[in-house]
């Protein structure tokens, strides 16, 4: 039977884990992705369609994919290092001035001239008046692997970071960048050093072998597994299979609305039910959560805290960051703030 649970530890007790997580030094291998907004108001029906014509009044671009697990644990106090490749491009720009402006280190992130900046349109109507509503979402991505000299300068500047950090998380979102190559310079070299190595994928899970713990929503899960989860029995089942087919020291499946589960080996599973705050409050956008919890977790355990408090904080940082538009993250301050 799985175990259901609220966060059993005392705010005391969380709050000295968060104010741990200062300084700690984190390396994101990964996709970067450049999240654009482009927000209008709807102002009539166009002539030459039945389309909405919206006045753009709002433009900005934000860290997305593999960015946007530095960015909460950037904001969350840990000094962030980044590796990945954008384009060169005008997306590519405004991203690294984006990174820059948050303070994260990019001496990793390597520019490809023959691939674009993966970005993420999303086009947004709405005013200070009218509910935003997301009308469309127009993706360019190129899939394909990253190809050298920028694997292997992505190689090289693991091997070069390696010693001197204390996680590492591999943020696959299927992009090109997590490649065999990656893996395979990244993982042994980190469990050899003794680092916490979480992943966060939206391709086969079982690819890494041996990490520390995987981070997956449910349907990650299943994809991995070939199979639904469609009761306890199931998502259980599912939860030892990753375990033992990954040989990772925990899992933690994300389930939307349903909270999350947290799978050890030797421990009984631990359910978390959504984290309920103590405000009124509505969701606004779940874009970016997951990456809120893979940081968040991440930095627990870099700080010395067991998984299920990992998972606690990882639950409570989700519940606040849904709460905003777009990627976003959170404080120190705010997630204690709500521990009281």
């Amino acid at each position: 039977m799985l175990e259901t649970s609220h966060c059993r530890n005392t705010p005391l007790r969380l709050n000295s884990i968060i104010a741990a997580f200062q300084g700690k030094r984190v390396l994101v291998i990964g996709d970067m992705v450049a999240d654009e907004y482009l927000i209008g108001c709807p102002t009539r029906i166009a002539r030459e369609a039945p389309v909405l014509i919206l006045e753009l009044n709002e433009e900005r671009i934000i860290p997305g994919g593999a960015c946007n697990v530095g960015v909460n644990a950037c904001t969350l106090g840990a000094e962030v290092f980044l590796t990945g490749v954008v384009g060169d491009d005008l997306a590519g720009q405004r991203l690294r001035r984006a990174i820059t402006e948050l303070n994260m280190h990019q001496e990793g992130l390597f520019t490809d001239k023959k691939r674009p900046t993966s970005t993420k349109t999303r086009i947004l109507a709405g005013s200070t008046q009218i509910v935003q509503q997301h009308v469309v979402r127009i993706d360019r991505v190129d899939t394909s692997e990253v190809a050298e000299p920028c694997k292997r300068q992505i190689i090289d500047y693991i091997e070069y970071m390696l010693p001197s950090i204390d996680a590492v998380v591999l943020a696959d979102y299927e992009n090109g960048v997590i490649s065999p190559a990656i893996i395979e310079a990244c993982i042994p070299a980190a469990r050899a050093a003794n680092k916490i190595i979480v992943v966060d994928s939206h391709g086969s899970l079982l690819r890494f072998q041996g990490v520390t713990a995987l981070t997956p929503n449910q349907p990650e899960a299943e994809l991995t597994l070939g199979t639904t989860i469609t009761s306890e029995a199931d998502l259980e089942e599912a939860g030892q299979r990753l375990l033992k087919e990954s040989n990772a020291r925990g899992v933690l499946i994300t389930r939307g609305s349903e909270g999350m589960s947290l799978f050890e080996k030797d421990k009984a599973p631990l359910h978390l039910p959504i984290y309920r705050l103590p405000y009124a409050s509505e969701i606004v956008d779940t874009n970016g959560a997951g990456d809120t919890v893979a940081a968040t977790f991440t930095l627990a355990l870099t700080v010395g805290a067991s998984m299920a408090e990992g998972a606690c904080l990882a639950n409570t940082a989700a519940a606040l960051v849904v709460r905003q538009l777009g990627c976003a993250s959170t404080t120190p301050a705010e997630l204690m703030s709500i521990l009281l």
